[in-house]
C-alpha cells in the first residue's frame, strides 16, 4: 500500500503533518471496531427501591460468565444462542420465558445442580454467585430487557429526590447525597470552617492549597458573597488550565518523549500549552472536540487550531531509520482508534481493535 503524505509544515517547532490517507483508515478502522461488543464495569446488588439497570446488573454478569459459549464468536458459540445482542435476546424468547423465571429454561439452567446441565458449565471455570443468581432472575421476571450499551444512550435527567433535612442541601446534588446518606443510615457533617473550605475549593479548582494572598483576603470574609468571589479569582487562575488539563492529557497519551528504544525527547509542548489555554478561556466542548480532531481541515484555519491537531500525533513516534512505514502506519491508526474510542466514546477499545 502507498502512502501519500500532505507537505509537512513547521508552526513555531513543531511539526503539523496532517496524513490524508491515515485519517481515511482511521474512519474506517473506528467504524469496524464500534461494531465490536464491549462488556461494562463490574455489577453490584440492587437496593430494594433501587431501579433496576441492564447495563449496571445484567451485562457485566452475562459478559463474565456467558458470552464465551453465547457471544460474538461464531466458532465458540453453542447451542446457536446468543445473549451479548437484542436480537438474540429475542431469538431465544422461548428459552428466556420472559416475565417467568420459574418457567426459563434459561434460569432453570442457571439453578441446575446436575453438572451436566448447570450453566455456566462446570469445565469453564465460571461459577455463578448466589447474588448474581437473583438479578437473572430479577432480570427475566422483570421481561428480560435489553439495552445498549452505555455509551450509546443518551444522559437522562433523574428526578430530584425530596429533601427533608431543615435546610442542610442548598443545591440538586445535595439532594443526592442526602437520599444515599440516609439509606445508610448516616447524617450529613455540619458545614467546614472558613479556612478548611478555602483550601478545599482550592484544590478542586487548581490543584494546589491556598496561597498566602489567598488566605489573607478570604479567611475571615464576612460578606455574604465571598465564597463565590473566591471561586471567580480560582476559576480566573492560569493554574486552572493547568489543573484541568492534566486529566485529558492523561487521557490524550501525551508525552514530550517518543515512548520508544532510548525514549529521546521530541516536541509536542505547543499541543500542551493549547489544551492549557483551551481550558483557561472556557473553549466550548464542541470546538474542543472538532479542533483536535480535525483543526487542519476548518477552512482558513489559525495556527492554534493546527496547534490542537497534536491529539492526533500523541501516539508512540519513532525516529529509527529502519522502521516499517506499513507497520507504523498501522500501529498509529490502531492508537488513534483505541484513544479516540476511550476519551469520545466511553469505550474501551483496546481489545475490540484486533
Amino acid at each position: 500500500m502507498q502512502t501519500r503524505f500532505r507537505s509537512s509544515k513547521k508552526v513555531n517547532g513543531m511539526k503539523i503533518s496532517p496524513l490524508t490517507n491515515q485519517r481515511y483508515w482511521f474512519v474506517v478502522i473506528h467504524l469496524i471496531v464500534c461494531s465490536a461488543s464491549v462488556a461494562s464495569a463490574p455489577g453490584f446488588s440492587l437496593a430494594n427501591d433501587e431501579e433496576f439497570d441492564f447495563n449496571r446488573d445484567i451485562r457485566p454478569i452475562l459478559s463474565d460468565t456467558c458470552f464465551k459459549c453465547h457471544g460474538p464468536d461464531a466458532a465458540d458459540r453453542q447451542a446457536d444462542l446468543r445473549l451479548d445482542t437484542k436480537q438474540g435476546l429475542e431469538d431465544a424468547a422461548d428459552l428466556l420465558a420472559a416475565g417467568d423465571a420459574e418457567n426459563s429454561e434459561v434460569y432453570r439452567r442457571i439453578m441446575s445442580d446436575d453438572e451436566g446441565e448447570v450453566m455456566p458449565p462446570v469445565d469453564s471455570g465460571r461459577i455463578l454467585t448466589a447474588e448474581q443468581k437473583s438479578l437473572l432472575k430479577q432480570w427475566i421476571d422483570s421481561g428480560a430487557n435489553w439495552q445498549n450499551h452505555w455509551s450509546f444512550e443518551a444522559p437522562q435527567k433523574p428526578d430530584v429526590p425530596q429533601a427533608n433535612d431543615q435546610g442542610w442541601a442548598k443545591n440538586e446534588i445535595d439532594r443526592f447525597i442526602l437520599r444515599k446518606l440516609s439509606e445508610l443510615e448516616l447524617t450529613p457533617n455540619g458545614q467546614a470552617d472558613q479556612n478548611t473550605l478555602i483550601r478545599r475549593v482550592s484544590l478542586d479548582l487548581i490543584g494546589l492549597p491556598p496561597s498566602a494572598e489567598i488566605l489573607e483576603k478570604y479567611s475571615g470574609a464576612t460578606q455574604s458573597d465571598w465564597y463565590e468571589r473566591l471561586v471567580e479569582e480560582l476559576l480566573a487562575s492560569r493554574h486552572y488550565g493547568e489543573h484541568m488539563a492534566r486529566f485529558w492529557l492523561d487521557a490524550a497519551r501525551y508525552a514530550d518523549t517518543h515512548g520508544l528504544h532510548l525514549d529521546n525527547y521530541r516536541e509536542m509542548w505547543l499541543y500542551r500549552d493549547w489544551v492549557i489555554e483551551a481550558f483557561n478561556r472556557n473553549l466550548s466542548y464542541r470546538d474542543f472536540v472538532i479542533e483536535q480532531l480535525a483543526g487542519d481541515l476548518l477552512e482558513n484555519p489559525t495556527e492554534d487550531q493546527l496547534i490542537a491537531t497534536g491529539f492526533n500525533r500523541a501516539h508512540v513516534t519513532t525516529n529509527e531509520g529502519g522502521s516499517i512505514v506499513e507497520e507504523v502506519l498501522v500501529r498509529n491508526v490502531v492508537d488513534r482508534v483505541s484513544t479516540t474510542g476511550t476519551v469520545f466514546m466511553g469505550l474501551t477499545l483496546g481489545c475490540a481493535q484486533c
